[in-house]
């Protein structure tokens, strides 16, 4: 079950005075959800190998760097200041298949998904998430 919206603005709240990082696991979980549903749509007759083979395309580290780098002219200063802030995070792991470089700018990605997801800010999730699509 969702949060309400009101929870979710305080949980944002929160998370933005001490880590980012639970940022990137929701952003993860949405940007992940709306690639699948964006494949099923589009692919309704595929087999599901071919689906998770699509779905990485979009959701693998380099994708989302490539995604990022692409959507910063498209920011705010507050998002851009999250993105920043995100580069910046520390995970306790690293990439397996990603440059550090690239698992950087995923993370700060997904950090940025979770942050408009919290946000209550549909509009411009669906628009930032229809950008990454162009990569």
């Amino acid at each position: 079950m969702f949060c309400e919206f009101n929870e979710n603005k305080d949980l944002l709240k929160n998370l933005l005075k001490t880590n980012l990082l639970p940022l990137a696991f929701i952003g993860d979980s949405v940007h992940t959800l709306y690639i699948r549903e964006k494949i099923l749509k589009e692919n309704s007759q595929n087999k599901m190998s071919n689906y998770h083979s699509l779905a990485s395309k979009f959701c693998k580290a380099s994708s989302q760097a490539k995604s990022l780098k692409f959507i910063l002219p498209f920011l705010n200063e507050e998002e851009l200041d999250i993105v920043r802030r995100g580069r910046n995070a520390k995970p306790k792991h690293h990439a397996k298949n990603a440059t550090n470089s690239d698992y950087s700018f995923a993370t700060a990605f997904e950090i940025l998904i979770g942050f408009l997801y919290l946000s209550g800010d549909k509009q411009k999730l669906e628009y930032i998430l229809n950008l990454s699509l162009n990569v």
